[in-house]
């Protein structure tokens, strides 16, 4: 029973797969950028219209031309017939071919005697041959062949006479229009036209909002935006001032935070720091070494707090190299004789703008949360076209998948998942993904090849 159960369970599953890969397969052949996508949708309607006016137009103007200029003809092959029939005498026949040649602009001969061949009319030929076949069976009513293949543009009809046959030659402007080569040639041109107008207009309404875009970009990596004015539409410029209003908070927010932590910081650093001094005084004793230990973790808790909560937002961007920045925190931590491996994968330009100190604390306190829990730890640094990954991979207990976004919550530790008597007050990771963060990257953790804990850093370049 749980057999069938789990299959359709799994018939379910495919079933649902495959619904929600079809609006996918779709995406897949749709432009990806906002450009492209808007000259889609003002290029598709006037494909379309250009192609229905098009078939209207073919199908409605060219066959009613065609026909009209059929019958015309035929009207005309219809009249030197009856003038001809019976035929009169040769010199007659001259003068009446030399009038028709003036004033019919057809090329007339007539052959005494002569039978047309027995040849079966084709019904596949094209359009203006079906229409000039469908106007000489009306109009004149006798046998008849029609030669369209010339080479230099001529069109032969032949007509059997009661004696002899009728040769006509015409140039073919007397059957086809064409109106529809003009009429293709002006919409062609015009589509042009219209397509390089809406390529300008497009590019010109799209530059604000790639502007905000980047301007956004920047911001959230923690850099330097300078003067954005909104610009373009109405709506981008009303996302352009939301976008600047809320910076100008932001970066209001964060500086008032720092002044009031500059304040707090001078205030619980300096009866920290009197503790200390009548302890020194106090001379030796159990109960002074627990009260210098209970000031010690007091100091040092409140360092962490206040770098949590200044978050590093003081420091300036300078342009540097990620992968010097963990170099230089692998360096300092293998002081203490501990096993750490690095390893650079790729080649390529790094070089970008970040506040190093900030960055370098964010690589330092992954390598030094992976020391407390394990005794090997390798770090890699992957060098990508658009960004760096940084893996810190230790043999450590490791943390449960469920309980892996919990640890970058501000104070909270894992005692079950880890040694509770390692120290800390649960603000290495948090501190570590707010800067990654902050430099517009991000950081999570995974299960590692070595048998403990994964953190992957993507830094973008």
């Amino acid at each position: 029973m749980s057999n069938r159960v789990n299959s359709a369970e799994t018939i379910t599953s495919l079933g649902q797969a495959d619904a929600t890969s079809r609006p996918s397969r779709i995406k897949r052949f749709l432009p990806k950028t906002l450009f492209r996508r808007a000259l889609l949708i003002i290029v598709t309607p006037l494909i379309l219209m250009q192609a229905i006016s098009t078939f209207v137009f073919f199908d409605r103007h060219w066959d009613t031309m065609t026909r009209r200029l059929a019958h015309m003809l035929a009207g005309d092959i219809s009249y030197v017939v009856d003038i001809l029939s019976p035929l009169p005498a040769s010199n007659q026949v001259a003068d009446i071919t030399a009038r028709v040649r003036k004033l019919l602009y057809m090329i007339v001969v007539v052959e005494p005697g002569a039978i047309l061949a027995n040849t079966s009319r084709s019904a596949t030929g094209d359009r203006v041959e079906r229409r000039l076949s469908e106007a000489m069976e009306e109009r004149v009513r006798r046998p008849y062949l029609i030669d369209t293949g010339r080479e230099n543009r001529r069109v032969v009809v032949k007509v059997q006479l009661p004696d002899g046959v009728l040769s006509v030659d015409v140039h073919e402007k007397r059957l086809y229009s064409f109106t529809p080569y003009i009429f293709l040639m002006w919409m062609v041109g015009s589509s042009l036209v219209l397509f390089a107008i809406a390529i300008v207009f497009m590019r010109n309404q799209i530059r604000p909002i790639r502007r905000l875009a980047i301007a956004a970009r920047s911001f959230g990596m923690g850099r330097e935006v300078g003067e954005f004015r909104p610009e373009g539409a109405a709506e981008v410029r009303q996302a352009a001032e939301a976008f600047r209003q809320m910076r100008e908070r932001i970066q209001r927010q964060l500086t008032q935070r720092t002044e009031m932590l500059a304040g707090v910081s001078h205030d619980l650093r300096t009866p920290l720091t009197r503790m200390k001094l009548q302890l020194a005084m106090l001379g030796e004793g159990p109960e002074i070494e627990d009260l210098k230990s209970d000031v010690e973790d007091m100091e040092h808790m409140v360092e962490g707090y206040l770098a949590f909560a200044r978050g590093e937002g003081t420091e300036e961007l300078v342009t540097a190299n990620p992968i010097d920045l963990v170099e230089e925190a692998v360096s300092a931590e293998r002081r203490d004789g501990s096993d750490i491996a690095l390893r650079v994968l790729g080649a390529g330009d790094c070089i970008t703008e970040v506040r190093s100190q900030a960055l370098k604390r964010a690589f330092t306190n992954l390598i030094v949360n992976a020391k407390k829990f394990a005794t090997r730890i390798e770090v890699l640094i992957k060098i990508g076209s658009d960004e760096v990954l940084v893996l810190v991979d230790d043999n450590g207990p490791g943390i449960g998948a469920q309980y892996r976004e919990e640890v970058f919550k501000p104070f909270h530790r894992l005692d079950p998942s880890r040694n509770p008597k390692t120290g800390g007050i649960g603000l290495g990771l948090t501190i570590a993904r707010d800067i990654t963060r902050n430099h517009g990257g991000d950081l999570v953790l995974e299960d590692s090849p070595l048998g403990g804990l994964r953190a992957r850093l993507r830094l973008p370049l």
